[in-house]
């Protein structure tokens, strides 16, 4: 266990509640809680009560009352820090939690910084790096699918799988410096074939990880939506559907939208991060030529593209170049207008764009719940099973697992040539070093920092 100061903040949102929790976590906790609360009845002091129990009593700063609370004991190391910790639980509001918080402060607590109670739970090994940072994950978990990817996470998952990778890893390197310290006893005659097969499951499960980071981004940022048609086929009035209001200018002007407006949206329980863009179009206007450029521009980066037709109107050129540009990506096709009279056929369109086609009508908000069930067939039925699935959503975690994986082919390579076994083993514990700072493993404390600086106050 790692010994600190001892630190407070308040714990819940700014703003009135029910409820509004000051949260004091360190070796005084229990003695600056004797200083600011009076128990009913003239009981013992806090620091005489068993952990993990619930006392009334009045937080006070000399002789004034500042508020009646619930107060909440947890004895090290069994609390969220692995601290002596002490929850006041008062009034919800803004001055009230204040001012219960600055008479803990004046009785000796520290104000705490953003994190630190969670990087007190890593540091005190209470729980890994991976898991201080599904905390966060969490908290700005904007869909169903990234919450239950980031409790698993949480929970250990992660951690899991990359110890039981490590473990494989050691086990060899083990073997190795083994042999190379006693070679009259221990040979490595025909260990470099059998090293080989070994590294096929490491490998194997390296790769699973680094290929579920592409759904993994999705769950957690989502899916970066664009929003592709001619002028005038309803694509503005599609995003203010799904926007919920009044977010993109609709007029019967075509070339009203000439630069990307986005939006962050929850459709069917999946987040978009969806672009309206300029109506694709052959244009002399500069402005709206900019537009449509722009247009193109973000939908060669996005994860999916919405192409918008006007049924009551024909195909043309444009509407050529759209379906030729979308027919090799991630494309969904929306037959808008369809409370109008029909002159184009569903069938040619997909066709000739390769993808299947919607019926929708944005003016009558119909065909949007097909849309929706759509997009989440196309992302993630089949490939995300929570139930068992190991799903990678940071960067930082995915990036480490790459390295990882590059280290274990340098190995395969050093078999193949045929090199000394010496060099197996500096690129074994290149990729165990490696997928340890995942978990926090000999990080450096500048890392550390920089994660927990992203934390909210009082978590």
């Amino acid at each position: 266990m790692v010994n600190m100061d001892t630190i407070a903040a308040i714990a819940t949102a700014n703003g009135s509640s029910g409820v509004g929790i000051i949260r004091i976590s360190g070796e005084e906790a229990f003695p600056i809680a004797d200083r600011v609360v009076r128990l009913p009845g003239g009981k013992n002091r806090l620091s005489d009560a068993k952990s993990h129990t619930i006392h009334y009593g009045f937080v006070c700063e000399g002789e004034e009352s500042i508020d009646e609370a619930l107060i909440l004991l947890m004895r090290a190391p069994r609390s969220f820090t692995a601290e002596d910790t002490v929850e006041l639980q008062c009034h919800g509001g803004m001055l009230v939690t204040r001012r219960v918080l600055e008479a803990v402060l004046r009785a000796g607590a520290r104000l705490a910084e953003p994190g630190e109670f969670t990087k007190r739970a890593f540091l005190n090994g209470r729980i890994d790096l991976s898991q201080a940072e599904a905390v966060i994950d969490v908290i700005q978990a904007k869909n169903d699918y990234a919450l239950r990817s980031s409790v698993m996470q949480l929970r250990g998952k992660v951690s899991e799988k990359i110890k039981e990778i490590r473990a494989k890893i050691l086990l060899e390197l083990a073997f190795i410096e083994s042999a190379l310290d006693d070679p009259e006893h221990i040979s490595l005659d025909g260990y470099g074939e059998k090293l080989a097969e070994e590294l096929i499951w490491v490998e194997r499960e390296l790769s699973a990880l680094i290929r579920s980071a592409g759904n993994g981004r999705v769950v957690s940022e989502g899916i970066r939506t664009v929003i592709l048609g001619k002028p005038n086929v309803g694509k503005s009035s599609l995003m203010n559907v799904l926007v919920g209001e009044e977010r993109a200018i609709v007029t019967d002007v075509a070339g009203t939208t000439r630069d990307i407006l986005e939006e962050h949206i929850l459709l069917g329980g999946v987040s978009l991060n969806v672009m309206d863009t300029a109506g694709i179009r052959s244009t002399e206007d500069v402005v709206e030529k900019i537009g449509v450029s722009r247009a193109m521009e973000v939908a060669k980066e996005a994860d999916l593209i919405i192409y918008v037709v006007d049924s009551s109107r024909p195909l043309d050129e444009n509407d050529e170049r759209i379906m030729e540009f979308i027919h090799d990506r991630k494309a969904i096709v929306l037959l808008n207008k369809t409370d109008l009279e029909p002159v184009v056929c569903a069938g040619e369109i997909a066709e000739k764009s390769g993808h299947e086609v919607i019926l929708i009508s944005a003016k009558e908000e119909t065909g949007i719940e097909r849309l929706g069930e759509e997009i989440r067939q196309m992302f993630f039925a089949g490939n995300i099973d929570f139930n068992d699935q190991v799903l990678i959503t940071n960067v930082r975690h995915a990036r480490a697992l790459e390295q990882a994986y590059e280290s274990i082919h340098m190995v395969e390579e050093s078999i193949r040539t045929q090199m000394s076994e010496d060099f197996y083993s500096i690129d074994l514990m290149d990729a165990y070093e490696t997928l340890g700072l995942i978990i926090g493993e000999a990080v450096e404390d500048d890392l550390v920092n920089e994660i927990f600086r992203k934390f909210c106050m009082g978590k």
